[in-house]
């Protein structure tokens, strides 16, 4: 149905679909603080299984249905070139944190065990794409993999949590991780209605998520645009839309941790979209059917997710720009990377 709609109807629809994401996004980020204090995960922790999972939905069903439908580049690219965008949304939030550089002010052990891990995530593809093309029960022996890792580092990631080995220097602009004072509204509310209510918003975002696929395949066969080039740049800055309003929201309410964690726990399980998209596409190995501009954002997101660890490592205070050089690194490769896309 959805094809057969005009060229302005199906980018009114896209657009539509994107703000409904995002309005989502700042109405889970409240709950996902509340959750973070009330459960004693941590913000951090909650921002990566919590909050990055709840916002990456949308694109998961993006990324699921256009492997149903064959577009192994769309589902490829939409599921990696969202991690680049979403780690650009860093350097926004840093230049909305006034007080200090953002990775300074945030610094926390989970989050770079996290970025350890995102990069860990990143090199499997290569790995399947240099394998020879093998399937296991239609699947790439790498799709099995990704989820064993992530599952691995969750539990890492906990137990530096619990336990850590290092604490980073405190300063007079760090933000500690601890439990805040809840609003009144909240307050009354039991854990479970507010976890209800996230649920909720989860399932609204997903149906959003299919009818941004449905609008980004139309676009593709319409106006006969790149399945790499809509992917990376267009669905996925869609649906990665509620990383954005939930990292300012979270910088605003001081929840430092969360607003970092969430990024970087979204981009991990970004990841495994590949998996469930390799087990959607019925023609092969996912990994093979994508191509060398999908394989290029892999690439930009291992070099962003490595200028992010490096900003958390060294944690500048204040840099160029009311922003940090890491936050200054992350958007000049994002620009260059599509830059270089759009030339191609």
């Amino acid at each position: 149905m959805i094809a057969a709609l005009s060229v302005p109807a199906v980018l009114a629809l896209f657009l539509g679909c994107a703000t409904v994401i995002a309005i989502c996004g700042v109405m889970m980020t409240g709950r996902a603080d509340t959750l973070a204090d009330r459960t004693g995960l941590g913000e951090a922790l909650v921002g990566a299984l919590i909050l990055g999972a709840a916002t990456s939905l949308s694109g998961t069903v993006v990324s699921v249905t256009a492997a149903l439908d064959g577009r192994a580049s769309l589902a490829f690219s939409n599921s990696i070139g969202g991690i680049a965008a979403q780690t650009a949304f860093l350097a926004i939030a840093d230049m909305s944190f006034r007080r200090a550089n953002l990775e300074h002010a945030a610094a926390e052990a989970t989050n770079l065990i996290q970025g350890v891990l995102l990069i860990a995530l990143l090199s499997l593809p290569l790995v399947a794409l240099t394998a020879p093309e093998v399937t296991l029960w239609a699947m790439h022996p790498v799709s099995y993999a990704i989820p064993l890792v992530y599952l691995g580092g969750m539990a890492v990631s906990r137990q530096v949590r619990q336990t850590p080995m290092w604490r980073p220097v405190e300063t007079s602009d760090t933000r500690a991780d601890t439990p805040e004072e809840e609003e009144q509204e909240t307050k009354r509310q039991s854990t479970l209605r507010i976890g209800a209510e996230f649920a909720a918003l989860m399932a609204v975002m997903g149906f959003a998520g299919w009818l941004i696929a449905q609008s980004g395949s139309a676009l593709i066969d319409q106006i006969g645009l790149s399945a790499s080039l809509v992917g990376a740049l267009m669905t996925a800055v869609a649906t990665s839309l509620p990383e954005l309003v939930t990292t300012l929201a979270a910088v605003r309410r001081g929840a430092l941790q969360l607003a970092v964690g969430g990024i970087i726990g979204g981009n991990m399980f970004d990841t495994l979209f590949l998996t469930l998209s390799d087990a959607a596409y019925r023609d092969g190995s996912l990994y093979h059917a994508a191509t060398g501009e999908d394989y290029f954002w892999i690439a930009t997101g291992i070099m962003m997710t490595t200028a992010l660890l490096a900003g958390l490592i060294v944690r500048e205070r204040h840099g160029p720009a009311r922003m940090g050089v890491d936050s200054l690194t992350l958007i000049l490769i994002y620009l260059g990377a599509i830059a270089i896309q759009a030339v191609r």
